[in-house]
C-alpha cells in the first residue's frame, strides 16, 4: 500500500553528485527498493535526468529532502503509482 512508483524529471549539476551517488542516496529512502536513472540531456553545466523510483510505501518527503541536500532540482513529477489499502488489509489492521 502507499506510494509504489514515482518518475521524476530532475536537473543536476554536471559534476556532482554522480549518478551512482544520486542513486545510492535515493535507494536509502524509506520504502525504496529500486532506483533507475536515465540521462535525457546534457548541457554545459547541467544534466537532465528521468529518475524512476519503485518500492512499497515510499516516503516522498524524504525523496524531496534527499534531492535538495544533493543540490538536485525537481522539475516535475511525470508518473505516480499509488496502491490503496484493500478491504482485507483494513479489517486486519
Amino acid at each position: 500500500m502507499g506510494l509504489k512508483k514515482i518518475v521524476l524529471d530532475v536537473l543536476k549539476p554536471i559534476k556532482e553528485p554522480t549518478l551512482i551517488t544520486l542513486a545510492k542516496n535515493l535507494s536509502r529512502v524509506s520504502g525504496v527498493k529500486e532506483v533507475s536513472i536515465i540521462v535525457n540531456e546534457v548541457d554545459v553545466e547541467t544534466v537532465t535526468l528521468a529518475i524512476t523510483i519503485s518500492g512499497s510505501n515510499i516516503d516522498y518527503e524524504e525523496i524531496e529532502n534527499t534531492l535538495r541536500e544533493l543540490g538536485v532540482a525537481l522539475h516535475s513529477i511525470d508518473e505516480v503509482v499509488f496502491e490503496s489499502e484493500t478491504a482485507e488489509e483494513v479489517e486486519e489492521g
